[in-house]
């Protein structure tokens, strides 16, 4: 059976300085990002482009949502299994790369993983799980560069 998810967000650009767009330098890259029953999210673009340095750039967002994605179902199929998860924290990261005429594109996402169990026994099926977490995730299968691996999972200590 085929299921479909549909997802509105609003972007609000909230970055004009008095003239508009009229100089590449004469705006603001600030923006909000919302949807119904959610908090705002305060958006800019990357500091390398002109943006603030204290807000999400979509590029933060999108590496962000990749190792999200991920997390939920590593959860998930730790909970089916039986893995007793106690902490998780992934410190992600991407690379990009921009052409000359100043596109650019994904080459990969590292996700990083760490991982604490609650029993010693249960590390092995943790560790392995990521695989199939890497497998189900829905915004992983759809980019067009590899998400990397480099989980590390421990038990906790009594």
């Amino acid at each position: 059976m085929a299921d479909t998810h549909s997802y509105e967000v609003r972007v609000t650009w909230q970055g004009d300085l008095g003239t508009g767009t009229s100089g590449y330098r004469a705006y603001s890259r600030d923006m909000e990002l919302s949807a119904d029953g959610k908090s705002p999210v305060a958006a800019s673009s990357d500091p390398a482009f002109r943006g603030d340095p204290a807000r999400w750039s979509p590029e933060d967002l999108f590496v962000a949502s990749l190792s999200q994605c991920h997390l939920l179902w590593y959860l998930h199929l730790c909970a089916d299994a039986g893995v007793v998860v106690a902490g998780y924290v992934d410190d992600a990261g991407g690379t990009m790369q921009l052409g000359d005429d100043g596109s650019g594109r994904f080459t990969e996402v590292v996700l990083r993983p760490r991982v604490t169990v609650a029993q010693p026994a249960q590390v092995e099926a943790a560790l392995a799980l990521h695989a199939d977490a890497a497998r189900m995730c829905f915004l992983a299968n759809s980019v067009a560069f590899p998400v990397r691996h480099e989980p590390e999972v421990v038990a906790a200590l009594d």
